[in-house]
C-alpha cells in the first residue's frame, strides 16, 4: 500500500470517527435537554428550538435515524481501519484494528461527546438540529420500512408493538418533583405546594369539608338578640342559618351584612329582620373535585358552598380557604381557634386526633399511608381493623402502630401512631 493511500485511509478513519462523534453527541443532548427549557427558548423566537421540538415529538423516528447513522459511519471507520492495518501488518492487522478502533470509537466516539452535550444539553441539541433534522427526513422512508418489518416480525413471537405515553404529564411532573427533592435542589414545602396543585384534579370536597358536626349553624328562630351574639363569639364570617331542622338551610349570613344592618337601626337589635339578611344557599356534590370547586368559585364570585351527598343531605362545608389551605398550607389568623390535630411525643410517637386528615399527615412528615379508602386517620384504622376498637387497643400496618388513646361513642376522637422498625408484622392486633 502506497503512502499516499495509508494518508487517504488514515483522514477518511478520522472524518468517520468524527461524525461518530457528533451522532453520540446529537443523542445525548437532544434526549437530555428539558422541553420547557426549549419551548421557553422558542417562546423567545429561536428557530431552532421549533425544530428540538419537531424531533423529540417523533422520538422514535430520531433515535432510530442517529443509530443508523452512528452504525453506518463506525463499521465503516472499522471496516477501513482492518483494512488498512491487515495491508500493513497481515493478519496480526485484525488484532491491531479491533484494539485500536474499540479504543478509539469509545473515548472519542462515545465517552467525550457525551460527556460534553450531558453537560450542556440545550447548547448542542439548538446546534445539532438542523443537521439531523435533515437526516430524519432523508432516512424516514428507510426507517418506517425496517420498523415495518421489525413489528411484523415481533408479531410471530406474540410481541404486538402499539405506541403509548407511559406516563402522563401530571406523572411526569409529579416524578420531576420528587427527584429534585431527593437531590436536594427543592425544599419540602415547594415541593409539597406544586404536588398539591396537581391533586386538585382527583381530591373531591368531602375530603376536606369541615364536617357537619363541626360547622357553627344559625337557628332563624332565636330572638335577634341570641343571633346577634353567636354570631359575635364565632370566628367565622359566613353561617349557614337553618329553620325548622339543622337540613333545611335558608341562607347563609355574613357578618358585615349584619353590621350593616345594625347601623341601619342605630343598633336596636330586635328591629332586625334576619330573613331578609340571608342569602340563598349554595349547594354543591360531595364528588366536585377541588379544582372544579376552585373555578367555581371564582365563576361566581363566591367563597362558601354547602356540601351534600348523593340523596342532597348536607355533609358539610366547603370555603374557598380550604382549598388555599390543601395548597400553601395551615392558614390562621387572630380569629381562628387554636388546634392541634397533632402532637409530638419524646419518643418520637405522634398523638394524633382521630379527625386529622391523612393527606394532611403524609404531607406533613412524608409518610405514604392509603387514602383511598378513608380520609380521616381514624377512618383509616376503622377501615383496617373491620372493628370499632375500644382504648388502649393496638393495631400494627401500613408501618406504624395505631393505639387507641380515647373514644366518644363509636368514634375514634385520640390515637397514638408510632412508626415500626421494619421487620415486625404488617397487621397485628391486641
Amino acid at each position: 500500500m502506497s503512502e499516499t493511500e495509508i494518508i487517504v485511509y488514515g483522514v477518511a478513519i478520522i472524518v468517520l470517527l468524527v461524525l461518530s462523534a457528533f451522532f453520540s453527541m446529537s443523542e445525548t443532548g437532544l434526549t437530555a435537554a428539558s422541553p420547557p427549557r426549549i419551548h421557553h427558548l422558542e417562546g423567545q423566537g429561536k428557530q431552532r428550538a421549533t425544530v428540538v421540538l419537531r424531533l423529540l415529538e417523533r422520538r422514535d423516528l430520531l433515535l432510530s435515524s442517529i443509530l443508523l447513522g452512528n452504525n453506518l459511519v463506525n463499521i465503516l471507520a472499522s471496516a477501513l481501519a482492518t483494512n488498512l492495518l491487515i495491508a500493513l501488518f497481515g493478519s496480526a492487522g485484525v488484532v491491531y484494528a479491533t484494539i485500536a478502533m474499540t479504543v478509539l470509537v469509545l473515548v472519542f466516539g462515545e465517552v467525550m461527546p457525551k460527556t460534553y452535550a450531558i453537560n450542556k444539553p440545550e447548547r448542542v441539541a439548538l446546534g445539532v438540529a438542523p443537521v439531523i433534522d435533515v437526516i430524519v427526513r432523508v432516512t424516514a422512508p428507510v426507517l418506517h420500512a425496517v420498523q415495518w418489518f421489525g413489528s411484523r416480525v415481533l408479531r410471530l413471537f406474540g410481541v404486538h408493538i402499539t405506541r403509548e405515553q407511559v406516563l402522563s404529564a401530571s406523572e411526569e411532573f409529579r416524578s420531576t418533583l420528587q427527584l429534585h427533592a431527593e437531590e436536594g435542589t427543592m425544599v419540602k414545602h415547594e415541593r409539597d405546594m406544586l404536588g398539591s396543585i396537581l391533586d386538585l384534579e382527583e381530591v373531591p370536597v368531602g375530603d376536606i369539608m369541615v364536617h357537619r358536626r363541626n360547622m357553627v349553624m344559625l337557628d332563624a328562630d332565636l330572638p335577634p338578640h341570641e343571633i346577634v351574639q353567636q354570631v359575635l363569639a364565632s370566628p367565622h364570617t359566613r353561617i349557614p342559618v337553618w329553620r325548622g331542622e339543622p337540613e333545611n338551610v335558608i341562607g347563609v349570613l355574613h357578618a358585615k351584612d349584619l353590621l350593616r344592618a345594625l347601623s341601619a337601626v342605630q343598633f336596636e337589635v330586635a328591629r332586625i329582620d334576619l330573613a331578609r339578611l340571608v342569602s340563598p344557599p349554595w349547594f354543591v356534590p360531595e364528588t366536585t373535585t377541588l379544582r372544579g370547586q376552585l373555578n367555581a368559585f371564582r365563576q361566581r364570585r363566591a367563597h362558601f358552598a354547602l356540601v351534600v351527598d348523593e340523596y342532597g343531605a348536607i355533609m358539610g362545608l366547603v370555603t374557598l380557604e380550604d382549598i388555599l389551605e390543601e395548597i400553601v398550607g395551615d392558614i390562621r389568623d387572630e380569629h381562628d381557634p387554636a388546634s392541634r390535630l397533632y402532637r409530638r411525643q419524646a419518643d418520637g410517637a405522634l398523638v394524633v386526633d382521630g379527625m386529622a386528615t391523612i393527606r394532611d399527615l403524609n404531607r406533613q412528615f412524608d409518610w405514604h399511608l392509603p387514602d383511598d379508602d378513608a380520609t380521616t386517620i381514624a377512618g383509616l384504622v376503622l377501615h383496617e381493623a373491620q372493628m370499632i376498637p375500644d382504648p388502649g387497643q393496638i393495631f400494627v400496618f401500613h408501618g406504624f402502630r395505631f393505639e387507641i388513646l380515647r373514644r366518644h361513642r363509636h368514634q375514634i376522637t385520640l390515637l397514638k401512631l408510632t412508626p415500626i422498625p421494619e421487620g415486625e408484622p404488617a397487621s397485628s392486633q391486641s
